[in-house]
């Protein structure tokens, strides 16, 4: 994997770029929908690549474990030929999806013990199996195995967190490197900063990733539950540690603004499940605001739900037709407001690559924020 920056911002830390995997070249910075049981959900794999233009996108390892399994995916020859989906992907170690079964999860120095959500069987996770899990799965850009703490949390319980996932993070590179991918593409392995909302474990956390000197650097354990404000603090004091010449991944946010707030820092990969989660329940994100598509004043608005018909395929869908299907409760509605949001999160960090090659990313995002926030 190589990464290349092209230009820099004068008046931030924004710069663009460009990541080259065996499978393609991902233009940086990048939004990664998410896909996480081999499937954006609504959209077909044409759709991503065509209307959508995704460049990269994301699965979970722990959903494609428990569902279809390993050795399903092996027989098919991994993600990529089992979706039929031939650009980039990365896979999430399943420490998230662990962090969030709290109830059913047990975590200990060998791993993490937890129960199924599909049918309550117990599973053990640890960092070298979750190696080898996604040496399966086959995805280009792997996540190491982490603890990711809630919040809030007491500094002790943070502290002993990290450490922890520093450990971790030691066996899965131990693992990574005698092993090989099996698919006859290169595989590589991102870590991952820890130390939930307190400076000086952050900046722990964020020297001792670096020093590992892995292919890029993820940013964890933001976006599960603290302010923007919080995640503005944290992202910009990590940034400032993490290497330069490689990208930085800011895992799980978030909206527009957060998006745009956190380029202007230096960051250079996203993912998140919004633009798709809440399109499905009729929320549309347009470069001038926030729709509710279901609310009353769009009944008769025959105004283009996007200027861009191909992102339809040729086809023209207004307002009014959306909101009728919503109303209606047609499945096609939530495939178009998915497409809606997923394209226009594309096209806000593809915008935002431009402005920065053009040096009017400052002025542009300071517009921008104050657009993508409001309801209308």
């Amino acid at each position: 994997m190589k990464f290349e920056i092209l230009a820099k911002d004068n008046n931030t830390k924004a710069r663009a770029g460009g990541i080259t995997t065996s499978r393609g070249y991902i233009p940086t910075p990048i939004f990664m929908p998410v896909g996480t049981a081999a499937s954006v959900k609504t959209v077909p794999q044409a759709s991503l690549k065509e209307g959508v233009q995704a460049k990269i996108i994301l699965a979970n390892t722990y959903h494609l474990y428990l569902r279809p399994g390993t050795q399903l995916l092996e027989k098919a020859g991994g993600v990529h030929r089992f979706m039929d989906w031939s650009g980039p992907m990365l896979t999430d170690s399943g420490g998230f999806q662990v962090f969030s079964l709290a109830a059913q999860r047990k975590i200990k120095e060998e791993g993490v013990m937890f129960r199924s959500h599909i049918d309550g069987s117990k599973h053990l996770f640890t960092p070298e199996n979750v190696m080898d899990i996604q040496r399966s799965i086959g995805a280009d850009i792997i996540m190491a195995f982490d603890e990711c703490p809630p919040y809030p949390c007491e500094f002790s319980y943070a502290r002993n967190s990290m450490e922890l996932t520093h450990r971790w993070l030691k066996r899965c590179m131990q693992r990574f490197s005698e092993t090989e991918p099996l698919y006859g593409h290169e595989q590589n392995l991102f870590p991952i900063v820890q130390g939930s909302t307190f400076p000086e474990l952050r900046r722990q956390s964020a020297e001792f990733v670096a020093e590992c000197d892995l292919p890029s650097n993820a940013i964890g354990g933001v976006s599960v539950g603290e302010p923007s404000e919080l995640i503005y603090e944290i992202t910009e004091q990590v940034t400032d540690i993490l290497p330069e010449h490689k990208p930085r991944y800011l895992m799980g946010v978030g909206t527009p603004a957060n998006i745009l707030e956190s380029i202007g820092m230096g960051v250079d990969m996203f993912d998140c499940v919004m633009p798709s989660r809440n399109g499905r329940h009729g929320l549309i994100f347009t470069g001038e605001g926030i729709i509710n598509i279901k609310n009353e004043r769009w009944k008769e608005d025959f105004t283009p739900i996007h200027e861009d018909e191909n992102l339809f395929g040729g086809t023209v869908y207004t307002k009014a037709y959306l909101h009728h299907l919503f109303k209606s409760g047609e499945i096609l509605g939530m495939q178009i407001a998915t497409m809606q949001n997923l394209r226009f999160y594309l096209w806000l960090v593809t915008t935002a690559r431009e402005k920065i090659l053009s040096g009017e990313f400052a002025v542009w995002k300071k517009e921008m924020v104050e657009k993508v926030s409001r309801r209308l």
